[in-house]
């Protein structure tokens, strides 16, 4: 096959066929084992090709499968690592399978919004039995080598090779040579345990049409005739592949793979070593960051000003990994390894030895000059000086050390030990090397790690103060902070606006808006949240923001006074309020997002649009099924996105010369192209 993963492409596809028929044609041979060279038996699919000439080409999976099935000959998988998807579909077409120990089986389609198309959803019940692979299939988890699976199961990866082949020269005289399709397919409660199933579904997921479709198809192989289900399958696969929602899922799963992908950086540039890690800050962000490269195995040393500031840092991670060990997520020897990696100082001096340290102090540049200076006169050479700014100038606080070479972004979000994104920023003078080194080390710590370059906010931040701002806008002209958060959570965000606001607390957008008064004083602002800020309603952390909140809660109580204040700034400002749709509201803010991303490609600022996608699903909430918000963009068509932009530039209350469709919009629009 075609290692690393295996996947079945048309190349792969003719391949197994060519060599089957060569082998069939062979006097010589008796029998033939099907495996896959490198790390995996097959991962599947190859992604890349779903809606394009090629996924037609003959010979397509079905008839690879057909091709096993029907060799006047025994064939054996021989199955190790990794079996996905169509390579577990494969496998199943093989007369027989064994497998190696530890493997990874999965049919794991449903997570791309589709369902196993070759076969997997008729075969896979007739050897598994029909209620475990329906879970199998509808939560697309991997499972470990099943016994039920395979007809041997040998002692060690390292003798798969040689137990497969002399179990083919077992088998080879037997006949007729057995196939999955000709097993039985029953359940015992029938109607009742399919009913069950669809209940269960569609109370886990009601944006993903796939899940109720692949309980459809498994019904089937226990009602049809196996050629019958096997069209039913085919029939579901293709309608699904060309829904909004797998598409989406689609575009993430390559954005994601994506991301690490830097065109200026090639993928063999030499990495720095990292085996211990100093974080400057024991705060929250500081000890989330920790936490981070503890779990990895990875020594860190934390550094504050005050004894008392580190002993709250250290009982804040305490406490985390104790409610882990209370879930049954984490077990105590574990816990206590990871403790033991963690080690204190009030001292600069002390993190001399340390490969990489992250900065997580307040975030201002006079802050963060002195920890730079200090940095750069202990740390040894070679060692790589980061900063977990959200906003600030990473090429000016490069230069705050004779080491520009050395220092890069490093934005993790918060919580920083729960969140998947890392923003990566790149100032004019990060070395390669050290982009290569922080890429490899956030897969390690198990963070998606995008580029940025430098611009105030990076990607994520300069876009939601745009997305912001629209909130505003919409407060000012009829709406309440409840009725916009309810309409962006029914589009399927993580929570709404004003919500996000509370969460992340309201004095920092603030202070923002203080610093873009003075920097940008012909840019519109709603005043109402500077309103909200001035009664110290802060959000969360005060216990009274947009919302109110009850000490322990975290749920967002709606507020009247804050509504009268709302309404009191409206009459203020001699505006009469008027019923806004909740299309409207989604529209402005999304489409907001939409147009500041496309300046931040133009600019370079990002990659790649997908980029900004996966930002967004992984750092902000943006609902996974709509693919993020340049993915989205182009669902809903980017002519239809500027015609609603420049209905929005015609508005009085809101910002005309922001509706302006960013030339790298306007020009696609035009053009009929898409983000991607």
């Amino acid at each position: 096959m075609t290692p690393p993963v295996n996947g079945l492409g048309l190349s792969t596809r003719q391949g197994i066929v060519d060599g089957l028929n060569r082998a069939n044609d062979d006097a010589a041979v008796t029998s033939i084992v099907i495996t896959g060279a490198g790390g995996a038996f097959s991962g599947g699919a190859d992604i890349k090709e779903f809606g394009t000439d090629k996924s037609l080409q003959e010979p397509n999976l079905h008839s690879v499968i057909a091709a096993v099935e029907n060799s006047p000959k025994p064939v054996v998988a021989a199955i190790h690592s990794v079996c996905m998807g169509g390579g577990l579909e494969l496998a199943l077409g093989c007369h027989y399978r064994v497998a190696a120990p530890g493997c990874s089986v999965a049919l794991p389609e449903v997570k791309l919004g589709i369902l196993p198309g070759a076969g997997g959803t008729q075969r896979l019940p007739r050897v598994l039995g029909v209620e475990a692979a329906l879970n199998m299939i509808v939560s697309g988890e991997a499972i470990k080598s099943e016994q039920k699976l395979f007809d041997k199961l040998v002692a060690s990866p390292e003798e798969l090779a040689a137990e497969a082949l002399a179990f083919a020269q077992s088998v080879a005289d037997v006949r007729p040579l057995p196939l999955v399709r000709n097993l039985p397919c029953k359940h015992p409660q029938g109607d009742a345990y399919f009913q069950f199933a669809r209940n269960m579904v569609k109370g886990m997921s009601k944006n993903f049409p796939a899940p109720a479709k692949c309980v459809d198809a498994v019904e089937a192989a226990t009602k049809r005739k196996f050629a019958d289900g096997l069209l039913f399958e085919r029939e579901l696969f293709i309608n699904l592949m060309w829904t909004p929602e797998s598409r989406s899922l689609r575009h993430l799963f390559l954005a994601e793979r994506a991301a690490s992908k830097i065109p200026d950086v090639p993928s063999d540039t030499p990495k720095r070593d990292i085996k211990a890690v100093a974080v400057i800050g024991a705060g929250t962000m500081g000890g989330g960051i920790a936490m981070n490269f503890l779990n990895a195995g990875i020594p860190v040393k934390m550094l504050e000003m005050k004894q008392e500031a580190l002993d709250r840092g250290i009982a804040t991670i305490q406490k985390n990994y104790e409610a882990q060990l209370k879930k049954g997520k984490l077990k105590q020897d574990k816990y206590e390894q990871r403790m033991a990696l963690l080690s204190t100082t009030l001292s600069y001096d002390d993190l001399k030895d340390a490969d990489l340290v992250i900065e997580a102090v307040f975030e201002e540049i006079g802050v963060k000059e002195a920890v730079f200076k200090e940095l750069d006169r202990v740390m040894k050479p070679g060692a790589i000086l980061a900063s977990n700014t959200s906003t600030l100038d990473v090429n000016k606080i490069a230069n705050f050390t004779k080491r520009p070479q050395d220092v890069v972004g490093l934005h993790f979000f918060s919580p920083a030990n729960v969140m998947k994104l890392l923003e990566v920023v790149r100032g004019d003078a990060t070395a390669k090397d050290v982009l290569a080194t922080v890429m490899a080390i956030a897969k390690k710590i198990k963070k998606t790690a995008v580029v940025s370059g430098v611009c105030d906010g990076f990607i994520g931040n300069r876009m939601i103060e745009q997305y912001g701002r629209q909130g505003g806008f919409l407060l000012d002209e009829g709406c309440t902070p409840e009725q916009v958060d309810k309409a962006m959570e029914k589009f399927g965000m993580a929570m709404g606006p004003f919500r996000m606001g509370d969460l992340a607390g309201n004095d920092i957008g603030w202070a923002i808006r203080k610093r873009r008064y003075t920097e940008k004083p012909d840019m519109k602002y709603s005043k109402t949240a500077d309103l909200l800020c001035e009664k110290g309603r802060y959000g969360q952390k005060t216990g009274a923001g947009w919302y109110d909140y009850v000490p322990g809660k975290r749920d967002a109580i709606p507020n009247a006074e804050v509504v009268k204040m709302i309404e009191d700034h409206r009459a203020s400002l001699g505006i009469t309020p008027r019923k806004i749709s909740d299309e409207e509201i989604v529209q402005r803010l999304v489409f907001a997002l939409v147009n500041e991303a496309a300046y931040i490609l133009e600019e370079g600022i990002a990659n790649k649009a997908s980029d900004i996608d996966v930002v967004y699903i992984f750092g902000y909430g943006f609902p996974v099924y709509r693919g993020g918000p340049l993915n989205y963009a182009n669902e809903v068509g980017l002519f239809n996105v500027v015609q609603a932009m420049n209905r929005f530039a015609k508005n009085p209350l809101d910002d005309a010369a922001f509706w302006k469709p960013a030339p790298l919009l306007a020009k696609l629009a035009a053009e009929g192209k898409t983000f991607n």
